[in-house]
């Protein structure tokens, strides 16, 4: 019984991070894309990879603060994020404090870890699932 409370507790806590997560994210986009929150100019279209990273960062973490494909949606941002790391970041130095990497380490370490564990109970992939399964009877686990 002590069990099933602490697994509810962590599926709060994972549909918690996740929104929380994916707003940042979705904020770092829309910088890029429009040039709102002191990003000062928009990025031009189809720049790369500063456009496409925003692009991902404003489509993908919309999809995952809303919970809906989050699975695709959170790998295709770890794997962005990872890029960045490896491509922008890991150059300037060996460690995220020397280059100044931080963030895309752990937007990427939070992606997969979404992708991996899924949206959790407060999400419209966990709506869709309950409906499926009332109409279906089926007691398949919700992704």
């Amino acid at each position: 019984m002590a069990q099933d409370a602490w697994d509810r507790i962590g599926d709060v806590v994972l549909s918690a991070t996740r929104i929380v997560v994916s707003f940042l994210f979705v904020l770092h986009g829309a910088a890029a894309l429009f040039g709102v929150l002191g990003a000062g100019a928009p990025t031009p279209v189809g720049l790369w990879p500063g456009w496409w990273a925003g692009l991902i960062q404003f489509v993908c973490g919309g999809l995952v603060l809303i919970g809906l494909g989050t699975r695709p949606a959170a790998l295709i941002s770890s794997g962005a994020m990872a890029f960045a790391y490896f491509t922008v970041h890991q150059p300037r130095g060996l460690f995220p404090m020397q280059n100044y990497g931080e963030l895309a380490a752990l937007y990427s370490w939070f992606f997969l870890l979404f992708a991996a564990l899924g949206a959790g109970p407060f999400s419209i992939d966990a709506l869709l699932h309950r409906g499926r399964k009332a109409r279906t009877g089926s007691s398949v686990d919700a992704g």
